[in-house]
């Protein structure tokens, strides 16, 4: 990669991250390129060159978003750490980031869901990817029964998902570390003690 090549990823990363940081706080509807573009420490100019229109910025920062959050979960996946770990480590993540994202993109925000739906439809593959190694891998470890289709494995990873997420957006919820804890323990061995 030349110099201007690495000059203009190092500004659509600086767009992206104050792009998304703005988003998320104050909502698509409520910011502006100019605000971006200021965050950013970039010019407008540089922001519409890059991208065309806002919708096309709030598109790729979600696609980058998302990008990121892969690349992360397979850093997890691949490390060291016994399965359960990785797969707990990647389940809070995953929680958190649904949780910040479910603020980013609320009615009240004034942000169209339809673009994020677009993104999520467009990276399914990707996600879809990495689950079928992550099954793969705990098959190989000896933590997920190979009797089970991917479509029911799938199913059962979102149920505990999507709980994690709530736990996560409970305001009030001062015990969340021990709930999650028991979450992932049922996750991985069920209501069965072992005997």
């Amino acid at each position: 990669m030349d110099g201007f090549e690495r000059r203009k990823q190092k500004k659509m990363e600086q767009i992206f991250t104050a792009a998304f940081s703005l988003m998320a706080t104050y909502g698509y509807a409520k910011v502006s390129i100019n605000e971006i573009a200021t965050e950013a420490r970039v010019s407008p100019a540089t922001i519409f060159n890059y991208f065309g229109t806002k919708e096309k910025l709030y598109k790729a920062t979600l696609d980058h978003w998302i990008e990121q959050q892969l690349s992360a979960y397979e850093g997890v996946l691949y490390s060291d750490r016994p399965f359960p770990e990785k797969v707990a480590d990647i389940f809070v993540r995953e929680a958190k980031q649904l949780k910040a994202f479910a603020h980013h993109t609320s009615a009240k925000n004034g942000v169209d869901a339809s673009p994020w739906q677009m993104i999520l439809e467009s990276s399914e593959e990707k996600v879809q990817t990495f689950f079928l190694k992550m099954i793969e891998i705990g098959k190989q470890e000896g933590y997920i029964a190979t009797a089970y289709s991917v479509s029911t494995m799938q199913r059962y990873f979102s149920m505990y998902m999507n709980e994690l997420t709530r736990c996560f957006q409970e305001e009030d919820n001062d015990d969340i570390s021990r709930q999650i804890d028991e979450l992932l323990h049922l996750f991985f061995y069920g209501l069965v003690e072992k005997q």
